[in-house]
């Protein structure tokens, strides 16, 4: 059942690209980015309340696990991430995102003391030479012509920031559980938003926006945050941040089908080809716990 959710996970990730892409034009990042963790937490403390029976109590440590889980996986993320948008593609930032499985993975041996056998290996180089075919449309050379620059680099600190915010949580639910590692992140994160959203003037820009923005923020906050943080914590607490990690992957190949069928966007071979890639990744890395 746990896969059948992080397969969910991805499709509603890849399905925040579209909802971002509907709001781009009328709504600043740091306003979406509040508004969309502000609807999120309402959401996380009322199902914690009902699944847990109260608020957990945090412990001194564990404040400063929830602070930097909201600081990475909240805040930094969206900075960097829309930071980055300004200055490349999103194809560039999308081919530089999909090697968060990689650095999951390689800190998930370091930390956790993770094993990376030949099949692992293998599945874990398919889903990522998956992820390139699609976002480089089949043409994987390319990719060595990409050159370093500034949003490669604020790109990359939105990977580096997701790598943290999931060997944190593995951290964190030693002690907490999923949906309570999901709702204080999300609260944390919501006010360190607050201010750069205060800034841009959110509160007085909200009767602007539109029902179809509304529903995005909606969809953002619910389905991308909400059910996807949830139930990929569940993913790193039941499998490990490596193999929860590889399902990542199926993040482009949604977005790229969803395009298809709502912003009427080509549905290529390079699509196909890599969606095999990194479907039969993903089966391979997670072969032997299939198989348990």
């Amino acid at each position: 059942m746990i896969y059948f959710k992080l397969i969910l996970t991805a499709v509603f990730w890849g399905g925040t690209f579209i909802a971002g892409k509907l709001i781009s034009h009328n709504i600043d990042p740091f306003s979406a980015a509040f508004i969309r963790f502000l609807i999120a937490s309402f959401f996380l403390v009322i199902l914690t309340i009902k699944i847990e029976g109260h608020l957990p109590k945090l412990a001194p440590g564990e404040i400063c696990i929830v602070f930097l889980l909201g600081l990475t996986g909240v805040f930094s993320y969206n900075l960097f991430f829309f930071s980055g948008l300004n200055h490349i593609q999103a194809n560039q930032a999308s081919l530089i995102i999909a090697s968060n499985p990689i650095f999951i993975s390689l800190c998930s041996v370091i930390f956790f003391k993770e094993t990376l056998n030949l099949m692992k290996i293998i599945g874990l180089c398919l889903s990522v030479t998956g992820a390139l075919i699609v976002i480089s449309n089949g043409n994987l050379f390319d990719i060595l012509e990409l050159k370093i620059g500034k949003g490669e680099l604020l790109v990359l600190g939105c990977v580096a920031s997701w790598v943290a915010y999931s060997i944190l949580g593995k951290k964190a639910m030693n002690n907490l559980s999923p949906i309570a590692s999901v709702c204080y992140s999300s609260i944390a994160g919501t006010l360190l938003l607050f201010f750069p959203a205060l800034f841009k003037g959110v509160f007085l820009n909200m009767a602007s926006y539109e029902p179809l923005e509304w529903a995005s923020l909606f969809y953002l906050g619910f389905f991308g945050t909400v059910l996807g943080f949830f139930w990929y914590y569940e993913g790193i607490k039941q499998i490990g941040p490596m193999k929860a990690g590889i399902f990542i992957n199926f993040v482009p190949i949604s977005a790229m089908v969803l395009s298809f069928f709502i912003l009427k966007e080509p549905l290529t071979p390079s699509l196909i080809f890599g969606a095999v890639f990194v479907i039969a990744g993903v089966y391979l890395t997670n072969a032997v716990t299939l198989k348990k």
